[in-house]
């Protein structure tokens, strides 16, 4: 969670009747994992004074950063590609915590595609922090590695999901 470097807010429960931008209703890291966070609070009636749509995790921090919204929730491994490519942003905004965790994004490919294709596919994003080029390739990317997952790697956010469609509180409010 990111609030400009000048706010007042310290955590999480400073936020109350604040303005959030979030990027997208179908974003995890910007959206479902804050229903969530409300949710284990038992915080379903309004929590925000202004909830707003910026379209990315980009467009939300530039909006923390320029004063627009009080706050975000943005993408850990995105907000640290943004810092190292805009360090003016960084001097701009503290982070006041984190939500979560939650397990990176995979990998996907299409079903349509060949079984042997996606199965060359894999073994080289597995390999790739092997070869010099893919290990750079990783590195300006701010990623480790790839590791193999399986679906139940994903049942954290699936029980986020439960837990927010359960309370019936699927609207930032």
């Amino acid at each position: 969670m990111i609030v400009a470097v000048d706010s007042d807010v310290g955590n999480f429960a400073d936020l109350r009747g604040a303005s959030w931008a979030y990027n997208d209703r179908r974003s995890h890291s910007g959206y479902g994992v804050t229903l969530d966070h409300l949710v284990r609070l038992g915080e379903t009636a309004g929590y925000f004074g202004e909830v707003v749509k910026s379209g990315s995790h980009a467009r939300s921090i530039r909006m923390v950063a320029a004063h627009e919204v009080d706050a975000s929730a943005i993408d850990s491994h995105v907000l640290g590609v943004e810092f190292r490519s805009h360090p003016e942003l960084a001097a701009r905004l503290r982070i006041v915590g984190a939500l979560g965790p939650s397990p990176i994004q995979p990998v996907a490919a299409a079903r349509r595609l060949p079984e042997a294709l996606k199965a060359d596919l894999r073994a080289a994003l597995l390999a790739m922090g092997d070869d010099p080029a893919g290990r750079a390739a990783l590195d300006f990317a701010m990623v480790d590695r790839f590791v193999a997952v399986d679906d139940a790697d994903y049942d954290p956010i699936r029980s986020m999901v439960r837990r927010f469609e359960e309370a019936g509180f699927t609207t930032l409010r």
